[in-house]
């Protein structure tokens, strides 16, 4: 199927075809035509599969034909709430560019940097509006925009939405549009508390689902190193030294852990750039844009700061910590081997993570072959550290005595 077969207008055509896209992906072939037939959707696919576009197309579609050329500003008409800055810029890079054909006017609005030329955006009219959670509340607290016009509400990345604590927000979001709106909710997994949120935003909603987690490791070679936790960042620097080359991309479970690798990677002279919840966005996209030119080719990132990051050419996946959720696996080596070309992940296992693999490995329904070249194996017998309280000991010693009792002394009573 071609995208001309899914009934887009002209406008759109020729911006899928400037973008150099020819053939829809399978949640894009699922997913346009109930968009446009105005159902409610729930979408789960994979990252890499071509969300954005699955609601950017239609949703530019339906806002063309409906809009008439006025004198602005206008309501908003879309809104599409992403749980990260990172994510946001790219889905409003993605609606710039398809609907650069229409006289639709698109804003991304964020937090982490000023509101004012994003509150001048705002009063010129904005058809679409991407915007996370707590700064598009604070807007609106303010009176500075408003949600009563809504058409369209998209909830983009739920998973990680609800990961990262916006449950209440995205609850007080969906009430400030209008009840008769059309809602769309996507997602790259889908645990109970997702479902739960859907039935209570959606209604009588479409189902899509891509689970193409084989498909998507096929252009991919794994290994995997079972290693003391001691020694991780030892192996991470043999790992560099002699068996990656190009774009590397290393993944940490925590800030505290990126911050930790940074400082022992720079030592041994490697250029590194890194990515976390506690960098500010001009910080970010810094480090974002250093990487992508080039200046430095090792980029650490947390999960929730690497969700919204657009690579296009990535050589290696290094999972550092080996993530508790399997598809966030698939998520992250997903990154490379794109578009035909192949890739690598490597991941480091240490006693306390062998649960996880078993996991990964039927999500994945292949294993993962271990490395023979592992300078720092961890012996089978080793067993994950489990950090027991501490108990408070008695400053007084055992079967001690008063003084009283010492001195026998007889008691008045």
């Amino acid at each position: 199927m071609l995208f001309k077969d899914l009934k887009l207008s002209d406008n759109l055509l020729k911006a899928i075809e400037e973008q150099g896209y020819s053939q829809p992906t399978l949640v894009q072939n699922q997913t346009i035509p109930l968009v446009l037939a105005k159902k409610d959707v729930i979408a789960s696919a994979q990252t890499g599969t071509g969300k954005t576009a699955a609601f950017a197309l239609p949703i530019i579609q339906l806002l063309e034909s409906n809009t008439v050329k006025t004198p602005r500003p206008v309501a908003i008409k879309a809104l599409i709430v992403s749980p990260t800055r990172e994510l946001a810029l790219q889905i409003g890079n993605n609606f710039k560019a398809y609907a650069r054909h229409t006289n639709l006017r698109t804003a991304i609005i964020f937090g982490g940097i000023s509101e004012k030329p994003q509150i001048d955006i705002l009063t010129k009219g904005v058809d679409i509006l991407i915007a996370t959670p707590g700064r598009l509340i604070d807007l609106e607290k303010q009176g500075l925009l408003s949600l009563s016009d809504i058409n369209i509400l998209v909830l983009d990345e739920a998973d990680l939405m609800l990961d990262m604590g916006f449950i209440d927000d995205v609850q007080h979001i969906a009430k400030l549009c209008p009840t008769n709106r059309q809602t769309l909710l996507f997602s790259a997994t889908m645990p109970h508390k997702v479902v739960q949120l859907a039935n209570t935003v959606l209604k009588n909603p479409e189902r899509v689902a891509i689970t193409n987690s084989s498909i998507t490791a096929k252009n991919i070679s794994q290994l995997i190193y079972y290693v003391p936790k001691r020694h991780k960042i030892e192996l991470c620097l043999h790992v560099l030294r002699n068996n990656v080359k190009g774009n590397i991309l290393i993944f940490r479970r925590t800030k505290f852990g990126v911050d930790k690798l940074e400082s022992a990677l720079s030592k041994n002279g490697y250029q590194v750039a890194t990515i976390h919840g506690d960098k500010s966005q001009s910080d970010r996209q810094e480090a974002l844009k250093k990487f992508k030119n080039g200046l430095v080719s090792i980029l650490i990132a947390t999960d929730v700061a690497a969700r919204g990051i657009d690579i296009s050419e990535l050589d290696t996946v290094i999972n550092f910590d080996l993530p508790n959720v399997p598809e966030t696996y698939i998520h992250r080596i997903g990154r490379t081997g794109r578009a035909g070309s192949t890739g690598v992940a490597y991941s480091f296992c240490g006693p306390d993570e062998k649960t996880y693999v078993g996991k990964i490995e039927t999500l994945l329904q292949s294993h993962i072959p271990e490395a023979t070249n592992n300078p720092y194996p961890l012996n089978p017998k080793e067993k994950a550290v489990t950090h027991k309280p501490k108990q408070q000991k008695s400053k007084h010693k055992k079967n001690r005595k008063s003084t009283a009792s010492k001195k026998k002394k007889k008691r008045w009573y």
